[in-house]
């Protein structure tokens, strides 16, 4: 999932613990109305929960997931929730199971404010059970003063010029590692054709053996805020907020491709007040309250005038803010069956074994 800074996941940690003992105390609502959210860590302004306990006299159980997998493991536990806000191919997968109730759109008139190109993704084409949250792509963060300009255009194949041997930072993501050098080779990031995998794992063996390069997770971001390396691959998201602190660094997409996500808000099954679930969603896409959100996380906001607010005052000439969602060679990871994912996996730990 998307990570915020070091300094920001203390804040937040600190918010949510504070929100946890609020709710244990019974503290801002006398209502029986209770809805319980499960998100990402460090994925939402936590002002916004306590605003909508308040507006809909209802306590909210808000609680935090580190990946989609952790996610679903919890869940097929037998926990139970109202709201998730997963991934992409994790709603395709949870579809698929029949987990989710439909979205009721006539219960979120707010909607009217989403831009229709971060609607209609594959995973759920119809958007009958998902209602976008954040989205982004995955790019190479790079430091102007390091970086030949006149390099990127290779593309995903600048992250093996040996020039920038020692100064790249991959991110420690199976599936986006392979995307990268799929996309490099000019295949599907959703491939299950054995020989192009295995021409990807050899693209990133090659890599790793002559880039010598840092696998790296949300350490990323203080990393390459404070330069220590020429090159990353981060999303969009990150990307915004680093370049923010760094005016050295800029983000480019390669026009072979790369992943565009789409984090979105859906309603299980075992959902126990749809109207509250529905006011929840509706909440959160209302233009104000979708402005604080991508003002405090840092991600875009799927809500044009949210969007639109942010991309002017906070981020402005960051471009990386706003992706761009037409580019016909980007696709959005689609979910996959037990054997594909265990023949990337079994790559993967080859790969990390032998760094």
């Amino acid at each position: 999932m998307r990570k915020t800074s070091i300094m920001k996941k203390i804040a937040c940690a600190v918010m949510a613990m504070t929100l946890s003992m609020s709710l244990l105390t019974g503290c801002g609502s006398k209502s029986d109305k209770t809805l319980k959210v499960y998100n990402a860590g460090e994925y939402i302004d936590t002002d916004l929960i306590h605003d909508f306990e308040k507006e809909f006299n209802c306590k909210v159980v808000y609680e935090t997931f580190d990946s989609n997998e952790s996610m679903y493991t919890k869940v097929q536990s037998g926990e139970k929730y109202d709201v998730i806000i997963p991934s992409d191919y994790m709603i395709e997968r949870l579809i698929k199971e029949d987990k989710l109730q439909k979205i009721d759109w006539s219960l979120i008139p707010n909607a009217d404010g989403l831009d229709e190109n971060v609607l209609g993704l594959a995973c759920d084409p119809d958007n009958e059970y998902s209602v976008p949250y954040f989205y982004g792509n995955v790019g190479i963060l790079y430091d102007k003063t390091v970086v030949d300009e006149a390099d990127l255009k290779d593309g995903w194949e600048i992250l093996r010029n040996e020039k920038y041997k020692g100064k790249l930072y991959m991110y420690d993501s199976e599936r986006d590692s392979f995307m990268i050098a799929l996309k490099a080779l000019g295949y599907s990031m959703n491939t299950t054709d054995t020989k192009e995998i295995d021409e990807a794992y050899d693209w990133l063996a090659d890599q790793r053996d002559t880039m010598d390069p840092v696998y790296a997770g949300d350490d990323v971001i203080d990393n390459m805020i404070s330069g220590n390396k020429a090159m990353a691959i981060v999303y969009s998201g990150d990307a915004t907020y680093i370049m923010s602190e760094n005016e050295n660094l800029a983000f480019f997409a390669p026009e072979e491709g790369t992943n565009i996500w789409n984090d979105a808000m859906i309603i299980t099954k075992d959902c126990t007040d749809t109207e509250l679930a529905h006011e929840f969603i509706n909440f959160m896409l209302d233009p104000d309250n979708a402005y604080a959100n991508t003002a405090e996380v840092g991600y875009t906001s799927p809500v044009i005038e949210a969007r639109d607010k942010a991309a002017s005052d906070d981020y402005a000439d960051i471009d990386a803010y706003i992706p761009d969602m037409t580019r016909s060679n980007d696709e959005v990871f689609r979910y996959q069956d037990s054997e594909t994912k265990a023949y990337f996996a079994e790559l993967w730990t080859k790969i990390k074994a032998a760094n």
